[in-house]
């Protein structure tokens, strides 16, 4: 049985965006974005369809939910102090609008616009799938296709690239690491005495799922690689090989995970030989590059460790490597 605590969604990263928990943040999605956000951690939540009901006058494409007659100003509604993207909404006209709006008028919708504010307020965006695999023969919009909308809406209206303060959610190594943190405090719940040196990353997706494994593969062999470096160094200039901090570093060395393995299934979106785009020699977007503006492309990212039919011979094949089957 699988305990909460185990399951990572593509927004659990958030609990460690303290920083921002007391900040009043609009948030925008489908189902229960307000519960969600406050069960990460954030205290003040405003919803687009709030801010849709105090600021009538915004939502203008649907002619039926224009309002009558002129409403009378809003007042005591909080400024805006930055904006969390859950994932794709169900009116995208209407979340599109009210998350330009928030960050033209500096989360002051009240205001008449001045100047337009640059750097404009935190955005933190969680799940950068382009497309994801339904019931239907065709992938269907992710929320990465809503991201590609709101930055070109922003940069056409502004003239300026829509930055983020965080991209969550696969392929952003914060997830990946947020990941390990977790598997390492089960290993300890269960009290398991071997370290954990290797991951293995599960997916349909190779522009989302396989790069994003296999850029924290390059990312912990990297931080492995400064570990043994540091070791050495602080070792030396020691006075007793054996110090206290040369012990601890040893330790952590020691308990650090050494890579993670990326595995493609083929019961999702990925289709052989049809997504991965031709090899270059240097990293470059490509026309069919599906991952996200902020994300360059490296050919040699979506190629994954291996590949296999499905879940179950995912799991089969970690466990006959980890010598468990």
């Amino acid at each position: 049985q699988v305990s909460p605590e185990q399951v990572i969604l593509s927004h659990s990263p958030l609990q460690l965006f303290n920083q921002f928990h007391q900040k009043c943040m609009l948030v925008a999605g489908q189902g229960p974005v307000e519960e969600n956000a406050q069960n990460l951690g954030f205290k003040h939540v405003v919803t687009i369809e709030a801010l849709r009901k105090a600021y009538p006058l915004l939502d203008m494409v649907d002619q039926s939910r224009r309002p009558k007659e002129l409403p009378p100003p809003t007042t005591g509604f909080p400024t805006i102090e930055g904006v969390i993207l859950f994932g794709e909404p169900v009116r995208w006209e209407t979340s599109l609008q009210l998350i330009i709006d928030v960050l033209l008028s500096n989360g002051n919708l009240g205001a008449e616009l001045q100047d337009i504010p640059y750097p404009h307020l935190p955005v933190l965006a969680c799940n950068m799938d382009l497309l994801w695999m339904a019931e239907a023969k065709m992938p269907r919009f992710g929320h990465g296709t809503f991201l590609l909308c709101l930055e070109n809406i922003y940069k056409k209206v502004t003239g300026r690239e829509l930055k983020y303060e965080a991209l969550i959610g696969k392929p952003s190594t914060v997830t990946y690491r947020y990941a390990e943190y977790l598997i390492k405090e089960q290993a300890e719940k269960q009290g398991w005495k071997s370290p954990i040196r290797r991951l293995y990353a599960v997916g349909d997706n190779p522009m989302s799922d396989v790069y994003g494994a296999n850029l924290y593969n390059h990312y912990l062999k990297s931080a492995h690689q400064n570990q043994i470096q540091a070791g050495v160094k602080r070792s030396l200039q020691a006075a007793s090989p054996q110090s206290e901090d040369h012990l601890k570093l040893r330790k952590d060395c020691d308990n650090s995970v050494e890579s993670c393995e990326s595995i493609l299934v083929c019961t999702g979106v990925y289709r052989h030989n049809t997504d991965v785009p031709s090899k270059t020699k240097e990293c470059k977007r490509e026309t069919v590059f599906h991952g996200h503006r902020d994300f360059c492309f490296d050919p040699s990212l979506v190629e994954a460790s291996y590949i296999v039919q499905d879940v179950n011979d995912a799991v089969q094949l970690a466990f006959k490597k980890e010598n468990w089957s």
